[in-house]
């Protein structure tokens, strides 16, 4: 440990700074390992994860402290949230339910996964059509471990300079390793595109190389960096290799929309009477799509003073979201 680090580890002590001083805590761990010694490194990890296991488990009539809040520049490159979402609010396929449980154990138990020589999962692959729940998923995954969500703006990640945008990607990796949190990189086919690209340009490798080099790096905190994407075909190969899950999402089948449909309606109750006369509405739209026509048909319920469901109503608002989509696809 170099003596800044030394005087920086006090002075957060002193202030009692602890989001502070375990950072610092993992950017020895984080040198350490790099400079081989990993048991050292291992034994500084592990002590900071007990201390962050304390601070997410306070004393009764203690509120928890969020763990982290992003500080200078990378203000400019992540949005914080604290999601009190979960799976199980959540309607998703047997087997993507069974990857993420997975994920959720994992990270959870991951002293344990280390004291056997093993890692939990760290990066998370989420691909499959717009509003079928990827970024809900982060949220949900951030919400079951506890841990902050910091949304990646790919917006201010990029600059037309490339030591500026190298620049900007070392500082979110080097928060990824400091700080504990579910990171979301959305639209990450924007960063991740293949390098043969007909279209790719030596900036665009350039980042794709950066990023390739910076996933291989050590994960010092185990945090869960999570990537989403509506096009996973021009996905680099190499790069999605790096992933140690990937999970395909897809519209929801008949079963899977009617559940969507009762839990996004609430009092107004859908019978198996009502769901026959719009099932063949529900055809080919996302879940996001079946939640806003049911938003739309609970408003105008409140408005109308009614708690009874209209199954016109529900299968106009159906029907106006397929027509939507079939209008979007034309424009493209």
């Amino acid at each position: 440990m170099s003596t800044k680090q030394f005087i920086a580890l006090l002075s957060s002590h002193v202030a009692g700074d602890e989001d502070q001083f375990m950072s610092i805590a993992l950017q020895v761990a984080a040198q350490e390992a790099r400079n081989g010694n990993s048991v050292d490194a291992e034994k500084l990890k592990r002590l900071v994860q007990r201390m962050r296991e304390r601070g997410t488990n306070p004393p009764k009539g203690q509120s928890v402290i969020p763990l982290a809040r992003p500080r200078g520049e990378l203000q400019e490159l992540v949005q914080s949230s604290y999601p009190k979402t979960s799976l199980d609010s959540m309607v998703l396929a047997d087997g993507v339910r069974t990857r993420l449980n997975r994920v959720v154990r994992q990270q959870s138990e991951r002293a344990l996964l280390r004291n056997h020589g093993q890692v939990p999962a760290t990066h998370l692959l989420l691909v499959g059509p717009p509003g079928t729940g990827k970024t809900m998923t982060a949220s949900a995954l951030a919400g079951e471990l506890h841990l902050p969500l910091f949304t990646v703006r790919l917006d201010a990640l990029f600059s037309r300079f490339f030591g500026e945008t190298a620049g900007k990607l070392r500082l979110l990796f080097d928060q990824v390793a400091k700080t504990r949190a579910v990171y979301l990189l959305d639209e990450f086919d924007a960063m991740g595109s293949s390098r043969g690209d007909t279209n790719d340009v030596g900036e665009i490798r350039r980042v794709l190389n950066s990023v390739l080099t910076f996933m291989e790096e050590p994960n010092a905190t185990d945090s869960l960096v999570v990537a989403a994407t509506n096009h996973p075909e021009i996905l680099d190969k190499a790069l999605a290799r790096r992933f140690d899950e990937i999970v395909e999402y897809d519209v929801p089948d008949h079963q899977a929309a009617r559940a969507i449909l009762v839990r996004r309606l609430g009092r107004l109750k859908m019978t198996a009477k009502a769901w026959a006369e719009v099932a063949s509405a529900t055809e080919g739209l996302s879940q996001g799509e079946l939640v806003r026509a049911a938003d739309t048909v609970v408003k105008d319920a409140i408005l109308g003073g009614t708690e009874t469901l209209s199954v016109l109503a529900l299968r106009a608002a159906l029907s106006d979201r397929v027509a939507f989509k079939g209008r979007l696809n034309v424009y493209r």
